[in-house]
């Protein structure tokens, strides 16, 4: 029987925001005994990416000597949409990310704005982003959700089991179960341990990912991996696209 080694879903090459070369992922990655994928930025919203089909083609033909080949999509994005089956199957798996998400009133709300609106206030805006989260889950074609709990700066300081209380966490969970979409254990963005405990009682699958865009980044797995063995999950129930398949197969 062949050593398991751990997957990173999630890493990020020169072919959009990362420093290093697709190949150079892979074998950063190799080197702390990590099977690595390529998985950048397709968006017109990220400075750095892939940003139209045409790009996708070309990114596609860059990465397709590679065992594990992936791109990220933003939901609020439209690339994703404007996309053949084809271009979508030629990658291994597909990764969906809530970098951000329109208001009602028309509003573009982001991760990485400095701070919320005024007046919104933070449970109004967490059920705003569940809504959001819903919605990735019902329409992307996409095999993982990445860094489940990445949230706007205002936002990451406060205890996480407080500012996610239980009803949000079965909301997120409960989407990505009705749609088979893998929870990613970010080392980048990571989620408090309730919340992956949460998904594994309802029977999701995880997914490893260092979101790694510099190469002491890259297949670095040691904290989600020591979580998930934590949990009770079997390595081999951790998601691999080559032995789980994905949502298209």
């Amino acid at each position: 029987m062949s050593l398991w080694l751990p997957l990173d879903c999630h890493a990020h090459s020169t072919c959009s925001d990362g420093v290093l070369a697709p190949d150079d992922v892979i074998a950063t990655a190799a080197a702390k005994g990590v099977r690595g994928s390529v998985s950048d930025h397709a968006s017109r919203d990220v400075r750095f990416s892939v940003k139209t089909p045409a790009d996708v083609d070309a990114y596609e033909s860059r990465i397709a000597h590679l065992p594990y080949r992936s791109a990220e999509f933003c939901a609020h994005d439209t690339l994703w949409r404007e996309l053949s089956d084809e271009q979508l199957d030629r990658l291994t798996h597909r990764i969906g990310s809530l970098h951000a998400f329109g208001a009602s009133d028309g509003t573009i709300l982001r991760m990485f704005q400095r701070a919320l609106p005024d007046g919104l206030s933070r449970s109004a805006y967490m059920t705003m982003h569940l809504d959001a989260i819903d919605a990735l889950a019902d329409t992307m074609p996409i095999d993982i959700f990445a860094h489940p709990t990445l949230l706007p700066y205002d936002l990451r300081d406060l205890p996480p089991e407080e500012l996610w209380d239980e009803a949000h966490e079965e909301r997120l969970v409960i989407a990505l179960r009705r749609n088979g979409i893998c929870f990613e254990v970010s080392n980048r963005y990571r989620a408090h341990p309730r919340l992956v405990q949460r998904a594994v009682a309802h029977g999701v699958r995880l997914s490893l990912g260092s979101d790694g865009h510099q190469p002491e980044q890259v297949g670095n797995l040691a904290w989600p991996l020591e979580l998930t063995r934590s949990l009770g999950v079997a390595d081999s129930a951790l998601y691999d696209p080559l032995v789980h398949g994905t949502r298209r197969s």
